[in-house]
This record gives structure tokens, C-alpha cells and sequence, in this order.
């Protein structure tokens, strides 16, 4: 059994800057991937970035703003965020997936964290 603790969510303003972070345990091996996804009211959710051991994705809605990073040992991925948009309001997820190979489906991750809101205001 995985669990996920996610952390940095919060109040900013347009343009500013979060990092979320996300620490697993109950889980020794490298090969893994995880994804943050978002929600936000009335939307349906979507993946925002991916990594794997080899590799990593970013929505296009947030390439070139966002960064998803993993620190092997310390069992944590990040997701810096900069250039923050009013439109990136919404609960963000960490998910994980154990095994090889980037995942970017929502159906395809078997661990999911609480959720942590990340407000944007104008």
C-alpha cells in the first residue's frame, strides 16, 4: 500500500509562484510514475504533469510555467509552479502508479492523494 502526502497548496496572486510537493511511502523501488492532476469546479479533470524514471509530460495549458521534478531519495516529486494564472484554480492530486513507463491517463494510476487547493485571484 502507497500513501501520498501532499503539501503547498495555497492563496496567490497572478503571476506568483506555489510548489507542491508530494512525499510517498510504502514503496522501495524507483520505477514508478506520478502524476499531478487537477480539478477545478464544473471542469473535468486533467492531467496537468507526469514523470517517470525516463521521462516526463506537461499539459500544454501549463508548458513552459510549470515543472514537475522527483527526488528519488527523499521519495518526493514536485511541481513548481510560476506565472500563475487565474485559470489554474483548482484542486491539484498527486497520483502513483508503480512500474515502468510514463503515465497519462487518469484510470491508469492506482494511489491518489487528498487533493490540495490551489486558488489563483487576479
Amino acid at each position: 500500500q502507497v500513501q501520498l502526502l501532499e503539501s503547498g497548496g495555497g492563496l496567490v496572486q497572478a503571476g506568483g509562484s506555489l510548489r507542491l510537493s508530494c512525499v510517498f511511502s510504502g514503496r522501495t523501488s524507483s520505477s514508478y510514475s506520478m502524476g499531478w492532476f487537477r480539478q477545478a469546479p464544473g471542469k473535468e479533470r486533467e492531467l496537468v504533469a507526469a514523470i517517470s524514471s525516463a521521462a516526463t509530460y506537461h499539459s500544454d495549458s501549463v508548458k513552459g510555467r510549470f515543472t514537475i521534478s522527483r527526488d528519488n531519495a527523499k521519495n518526493t516529486v514536485t511541481l513548481q509552479m510560476n506565472s500563475l494564472k487565474v485559470e489554474d484554480t483548482a484542486v491539484y492530486y498527486c497520483t502513483f502508479k508503480p512500474g515502468y513507463g510514463l503515465r497519462t491517463r487518469a484510470v491508469d494510476y492506482d494511489y491518489w492523494g487528498q487533493g490540495t487547493q490551489v486558488t489563483v485571484s487576479s
